[in-house]
């Protein structure tokens, strides 16, 4: 295994240095940098010109100038990269910093939630193949995946920043916008559950009636201006992680976990008082991942002392459970604070364009406050990359487990009298899995050159933004930093992919 990945660096290593000296050609021959200096009637145009030829290496020929930036690059490898000047003399080094950080908490959040939605789906179309539900599946897939992206960015800038922002100002809904969420959401939890007709028209009318009595109740006390989730949901979101983390593992019949899992949803309402005085304000990360961790750990001994002969599935419960209350009990602080960014940010909550709303330089923000202010802008770009990538996810997925689904293997364990939950899980979902690896992969390093249109739509100062602004003005180093970084993206997310095979099938190790 070793020597085939150092093979692998190897190759990557002399693909990377080939393809940086082609883009670097080619960016430095796109056209002239001194263009409109050249035509500026400035006084001290001749010194400007001296200056860009100095800060941009013009006086050399094209290959000395590209050795002379491969040799800053190499540096990296001791920790002390040079990537240059830009041609008006920044520092690329400090630009790519900041740009990376924009582009890759973007790209990141994108690919995670593209890879739950997209796997799920595909799954439960496989599992559900030729019903409603895959048909739907399967065309929405294929909607998403035919949207050209700077098209689906400005609906996206329409309906979910300015008419929302519109909408913000006064949040009612009428009682026919209540019944369309209402019946909407209904038909997809019955699609989803599936069954008989009979149990999908019960599923659909409880999921209905339920749903448009909540969005009634939140339109009644106008908790869209003072959101929160209270005690009630926060157990309601305990109980279903609780059944979540069942149905994944060892399901309803094992009473010893599932009273294992009660006991930690009850110490979870525990913990929501308890815990009060340490999440208001002021509050920080430390603290909110430091009683995660502990969430975590405690629902890990609980189901470790209550789980019996399945101690290892019921650390596993005890701790999903632990860690789904604590998300719950953050996010009911986090939604307290809405109200008071709606104050500072009047009439347009939502901006269409930038990373952030406010600058924390200049205003000084609670911690709830400033996750709003870099978050709340993430939306609409992470919904553009994302729904890009479902696409793909969705259908690779559900044709690795169709064809997973029908192996010898597979009808032997059900031959053995196993249910449909163990087939599914334990025996089917990690060889459909290997696959996916490939398309995760490659998904990644693909969305960051995607998100340059995404970025430049909205304004997202990003790796994108610097790429298009290298191009624009013949400025290669820029566009060799955007280079390191994506190169360096798909070599590393390939060498992952590649242990990954090893991990999830022993035989590839050989």
């Amino acid at each position: 295994m070793l020597q085939f990945i150092l093979r692998r660096i190897g190759i990557s290593a002399l693909v990377m240095l080939v393809a940086s000296a082609l883009l670097y050609f080619l960016t430095i021959n796109s056209g002239d940098p001194l263009e409109e200096l050249w035509e500026s009637n400035a006084d001290n145009r001749q010194q400007l010109i001296d200056a860009r030829i100095a800060n941009m290496n013009l006086d050399m020929p094209w290959w000395q100038r590209y050795l002379t930036w491969l040799g800053g690059a190499g540096r990296c490898l001791l920790l002390d990269c040079d990537r240059g000047l830009t041609r008006d003399g920044a520092n690329v080094n400090t630009m790519l910093v900041d740009a990376a950080g924009a582009s890759l908490r973007l790209v990141t959040i994108a690919t995670f939630l593209a890879i739950i939605i997209g796997v799920t789906l595909g799954i439960l179309s496989a599992i559900r193949q030729y019903s409603g539900f895959d048909y739907a599946v399967t065309f929405t897939a294929f909607l998403f995946y035919s949207l050209p992206v700077f098209w689906a960015a400005v609906l996206l800038k329409e309906y979910g920043a300015i008419r929302f922002n519109r909408w913000m100002g006064d949040p009612t809904m009428s009682l026919v916008t209540i019944i369309v969420i209402a019946m909407v959401l209904g038909i997809i939890l019955a699609a989803v559950l599936g069954g008989g007709l009979r149990r999908q028209v019960i599923t659909f009318l409880a999921t209905a009636l339920v749903i448009g009595g909540v969005v009634g109740y939140f339109d009644a006390v106008n908790w869209w201006h003072r959101p929160a989730l209270g005690l009630p949901l926060v157990i309601v979101g305990g109980l279903a992680a609780l059944a979540f983390m069942l149905v994944m593992t060892v399901g309803l019949a094992n009473r010893r976990i599932l009273y294992a899992g009660l006991v930690v949803v009850g110490l979870g309402v525990v913990s929501y008082f308890a815990t009060q005085p340490l999440l208001d304000d002021p509050a920080n990360w430390f603290v909110v991942l430091g009683l995660a961790l502990l969430a975590a750990a405690v629902g890990a001994a609980v189901g470790w002392f209550m789980g019996g002969y399945e101690r290892r599935v019921g650390m596993t419960v005890g701790a999903g459970t632990a860690v789904g209350m604590a998300f719950l009990i953050f996010m009911d602080h986090l939604l307290s604070a809405w109200s008071g960014f709606l104050a500072r940010t009047p009439g347009r909550q939502i901006a269409t364009i930038g990373e952030r709303r406010l600058d924390p330089g200049r205003v000084e923000l609670a911690f709830y406050e400033n996750i709003y202010n870099w978050g709340i802008q993430l939306i609409l770009p992470t919904i553009v990359l994302t729904v890009i990538s479902i696409a793909a996810y969705s259908r690779y997925t559900r044709a690795s487990m169709l064809e997973t689904i029908n192996q010898d293997y597979i009808r032997t364990a059900r031959s053995k009298g196993l249910s449909d939950r163990v087939v599914y899980t334990k025996h089917a979902l990690r060889n459909a899995l290997i696959p996916i690896t490939t398309i995760v992969a490659f998904d990644f390093a693909g969305l960051l050159g995607g998100a340059v249109i995404t970025e430049t739509i909205f304004g997202w100062r990003g790796l994108g933004a610097m790429f298009a602004a290298g191009l624009n003005n013949v400025d290669p180093n820029p566009v060799m930093a955007y280079f390191l970084v994506a190169g360096g993206a798909a070599v590393i997310m390939n060498m992952v992919a590649d242990i990954a095979y090893a991990f999830l099938d022993p035989r590839i190790r050989r």
